[in-house]
């Protein structure tokens, strides 16, 4: 299971055992269970228990419940029509699934949980309760009413991931489980991800908030709330799955648009600055690095599963408790401590196969009005302008569709970067934007806006 070339230190596999068992002891959990994969491969698995049947030797295809992690998946499903040209992000929902009563709400809106729909469904609650309670979409959205208006603020919703599954269902023709099984789980070969538990499969327990004493928890099939959080799945599945979330996977979801998916969508709550989401996915900042996964909770069970795709780290972290330890925080400290522990190495620089001469050309020092910038040229014809001192805006460029540049990061994200040249053919200067990028500062000939005195630079004497 551990190849050679990415195994981990014996010491960064203690201390990863070591945030585990206190994980469960201190979360006074019957079990817990994770894993690590790095660089595309799983690197290492642990596990805690208590002793006896309550939480017997779970290991890496030990089915638990995820809770919400569903929902990334059900999010993977609509990405899919969507980059096969069956739907927009930016249709109204009503489009493809008439009768929900959502007016111009999105479908990009649902993803990223800002379409203003409640947080739950009208009462009893559906996580403890059978779907046959709500048979309809009339019966988990609970009428026309919404708490917040569409696409003003991030406000999390259950009802939401419901509508999305049943418009995936819509559009496919075929049950949502029929075509998560299809298009998601055969082509990663997750085979121990279902929805419905699978031998061998965790017992779901509810632990005494004051004497240690147990519970059992119902399992109850959600019925149409299943998009939003009906899977079990076990540590090594969800794994590969952390792997396509960091990487894509051409059968079933291009790097592109996993990137996307991990772009925020929503503002993020007030006082919440490190914490938002994007397309299915959650995004956090933790200590200095950026991970993208999501959290999952039902009765009985917690999950949290953390990509860091600059550190090429995943890690996921399972428990059968219906609160204590905290998997969430346990998978992002395994993705800390293999990262801080064993930092990736960087490839080793590589000369260019080969070069435009006119774009080596266009390398070196520009400038914006005053400041000063440096233009590099990367691999695949790329260029890469930044500050050379200060704060500034920078970014990386690809080659577009018109054999100019398109930004794609930050300010420039986007944005075309253009060379203009004089009549001579000789460059004139860069159009970024409408912003003019010259040789030197505020050349005189080169197009500056509102043009340039014609005295030139001067010194100014007391």
């Amino acid at each position: 299971m551990t190849s050679r070339s990415t195994a981990l230190l014996p010491s960064t596999e203690r201390s990863l055992l070591h945030r585990l068992a206190v994980a469960q002891s201190e979360g006074r959990a019957p079990s817990v269970v994770a894993g690590v994969a790095r660089d595309g491969e799983p690197v290492w698995t642990g596990a805690r228990a208590s002793a006896g049947p309550v939480g017997a030797a779970p290991g890496p295809d030990t089915q638990y419940r995820i809770g919400s992690i569903t929902k990334t998946f059900t999010a993977v499903l609509v990405m899919r029509l969507r980059d096969e040209g069956l739907l927009d992000l930016g249709d109204p929902v009503e489009r493809h699934l008439p009768g929900t009563g959502m007016g111009e709400v999105t479908i990009a809106q649902l993803l990223g949980h800002s379409a203003g729909l409640s947080a739950e469904t009208p009462p009893p609650w559906w996580e403890r309760t059978p779907g046959t309670l709500r048979p309809g979409l009339a019966d988990v959205l609970g009428g026309p009413s919404r708490p917040h208006p569409a696409g003003r603020r991030h406000h999390y919703s259950n009802p939401g991931y419901t509508v999305l599954g049943s418009l995936v269902e819509a559009v496919r023709g075929a049950s949502w489980e029929e075509v998560l099984r299809s298009e998601i789980l055969e082509p990663l070969s997750l085979a121990r991800t279902s929805a419905q538990p699978l031998a061998p499969y965790a017992t779901g327990w509810a632990v005494h908030p004051w004497a240690d004493v147990l519970l059992p928890e119902p399992i109850e099939d959600l019925g149409l709330m299943a998009p939003a959080g009906q899977l079990w799945s076990t540590v090594a599945d969800l794994c590969r799955f952390a792997v396509f979330l960091a990487e894509g996977d051409k059968r079933v979801l291009s790097p592109a648009s996993v990137r996307e998916m991990a772009t925020p969508a929503a503002p993020a709550e007030s006082g919440e600055w490190e914490s938002t989401y994007g397309l299915g996915v959650q995004i956090v900042r933790r200590d200095g690095r950026t991970l993208v996964g999501h959290t999952g909770s039902l009765p009985g069970f917690l999950a949290g599963l953390w990509v860091s795709a600059a550190d090429g780290i995943a890690a996921v972290a399972l428990a059968n408790a219906t609160s204590g330890p905290f998997p969430a925080a346990v998978a992002a400290d395994l993705v800390g401590i293999v990262a801080t522990a064993e930092p990736r190495l960087p490839g080793p620089w590589q000369p260019l196969p080969e070069v435009d001469q006119e774009l080596l050309a266009l390398t070196g020092p520009w400038y914006w009005g005053t400041q000063s910038f440096a233009l590099r040229l990367l691999a695949d014809r790329g260029l890469e302008l930044q500050p050379l001192r200060g704060a500034g805006r920078g970014a990386r460029f690809v080659v577009g569709e018109d054999g100019g540049w398109i930004g794609q990061e930050g300010y420039f994200a986007g944005e075309p970067l253009r060379v203009v040249h004089r009549e001579d053919g000789s460059v004139r200067h860069l159009d970024l934007g409408s912003f003019i990028f010259t040789r030197e500062p505020y050349e005189p000939d080169a197009g500056v806006p509102g043009g340039v005195d014609s005295e030139g630079w001067r010194g100014v004497r007391g």
